[in-house]
Order: structure tokens, then C-alpha cells, then sequence
């Protein structure tokens, strides 16, 4: 079935080489508002560096992107930023030592007509957003070092959130953390899903992929192997996917055939 719907996000024969290697060899891929699209493969295939290229962190050889139909050049993070585009790190990239109005407004701190920081207007700020995202939170005062994994990455997405991100790509959001840690933050990349944002969920964690992603883009050395509809693959084809760089149905027929 066609999709004729604008896509949020269109990549095009992307390519990305680190000296003689070819990182990203002709990759295309898109994403819709409100959808998740997972993106898996082993390590080195390619699934970071092509995001990299969207993030304006590594700005593809050759090849196009595309920001709701309009083409776009994206040379760095900062012009990222403006098309809405954010990333949320696995390692988070919070100041552990100020609390999470602190790090929501890190680098684009409010100030008063004095110059002088406005502390009551990022919380006021940071509280609306988070009960937005995350109402039981409720630590606004204390150092993000001493939150949990999870509230952690509730701080970490309301930055994007609060800037009016329309597309995040997140990388390994539930990496060490416990199951309820997990589950919360499998219940905010929903809310981010139901507010109209496309995301792009980098994970080796099949659960998540499946749990979370309307479709699933397998990359297997730099290439991109397919996309598939969530609902109409096995965990296993996908596997035989990340694995043996086949097609949903090689995947299929040889795990029949097996």
C-alpha cells in the first residue's frame, strides 16, 4: 500500500564513508508525525552514523533530506536544531550537578530584564512540560545525579519537547535501566507518539522494537536491508534480518525451511 501522506522526514541514497569505508552506502528511509520507526542492526551497521547525518553531526557525502517535503541541507546540529530535530544520547547528556529546570534550559539558560537568571520561569516551564510527559514527577529541586534512570530520561526528553522538537531520534532510551525504569520510559516515547512527534528509536533491544515501532528498518553493513510493518514480521524474522542481511521474506523462508 502507498503511503501519500508528506513525510515528516525523507532520506535519500544517503552515503556516509570514513576514509575508504563506506559507513552508509545508498540508504533511504522516511518517518511520519506520530509514528516510531525502529532502527536495527549489529554493531557497525550503520544505524548511528546514518542518524548522525540527520542530527547535522556527520553531514552525508551525497544524498538528500527532506523536512516535510521541502529539501533541506543540514550541515551541523545547530541548523538540525531549527528543523526540529533533536537527539536524545544514550548517555543522556544531563548536567549531573544542577537540578532539571537546570538542564532542561542548559545553553539556552531564561533571563530577566536585568540579565539576571530567571530560575522561577524555567520551573514554571519545566513543571508544565513535565506534566505533559511525566506527572508523577516531582524532584524539580534536587541534582539530576540523584534521580533514577528513569526520571533521568524524563529530563533528557523534556529539553526537545519543551523547544518544540517535531522529530527525536533516540538512542538506546532503556539501555541499563530496570523494568519499571523500562516501562515508564516506554510510556513517554507513547506520549510523544499521541502529541504528532516522528521518532527514531535506535535499540538492539528486540522487546522495545516490537512493543514500540509502527515499522522497522533493519541495516546490515551499511545498507538497509528493508522496512516492515511491525505487525506483519516475527521477532524472528526480523532477527534472521540483523543477522544474515536477508529480506523479511529470506528471513521467513528460512526460518520455514529450518
Amino acid at each position: 500500500m502507498v503511503d501519500d501522506r508528506t513525510a515528516l522526514v525523507e532520506m535519500r541514497n544517503v552515503r556516509v564513508a570514513f576514509g575508504g569505508v563506506h559507513a552508509v552506502e545508498d540508504v533511504s528511509i522516511n518517518l511520519f508525525a506520530g509514528e516510531v520507526v525502529g532502527l536495527v542492526g549489529g554493531n557497525g551497521a550503520g544505524k548511528s552514523t546514518l542518524m548522525r547525518a540527520l542530527s547535522g553531526a556527520r553531514p552525508p557525502d551525497s544524498g538528500e533530506i527532506w523536512i516535510e517535503g521541502r529539501q533541506v541541507h543540514i550541515t551541523n546540529p545547530r541548523v538540525a536544531k531549527a528543523y526540529g530535530i533533536e537527539t536524545i544520547y544514550q548517555n543522556l547528556a544531563l548536567a549531573d550537578n544542577i537540578d532539571a529546570a537546570g538542564n532542561v534550559f542548559l545553553g539556552r539558560e531564561l533571563t530577566d530584564r536585568t540579565g539576571t537568571l530567571d530560575d522561577d520561569a524555567m520551573e514554571s516551564a519545566t513543571r508544565k512540560v513535565m506534566q505533559r510527559l511525566n506527572p508523577n514527577f516531582k524532584n524539580f529541586k534536587v541534582p539530576v545525579k540523584s534521580l533514577s534512570g528513569g526520571q533521568r530520561q524524563s529530563v533528557a526528553i523534556a529539553r526537545p519537547v519543551h523547544f518544540n522538537a517535531r522529530i527525536l531520534i533516540m538512542d538506546e532510551p532503556t539501555a541499563a535501566l530496570g523494568p519499571a525504569e523500562t516501562a515508564q520510559v516506554r510510556d513517554l516515547i507513547r506520549q510523544l507518539k499521541a502529541e504528532g512527534i516522528g521518532i527514531f528509536l535506535i535499540s538492539h533491544d528486540i522487546h522495545d522494537v516490537f512493543d514500540l515501532s509502527d515499522r522497522i528498518s533493519v541495516m546490515y553493513h551499511g545498507k538497509r536491508v528493508g522496512t516492515v510493518n511491525r505487525d506483519e514480521v516475527t521477532a524472528d524474522e526480523i532477527l534472521g534480518m540483523i543477522i544474515m542481511g536477508q529480506s523479511a521474506e529470506e528471513s521467513a523462508a528460512a526460518a520455514t525451511s529450518g
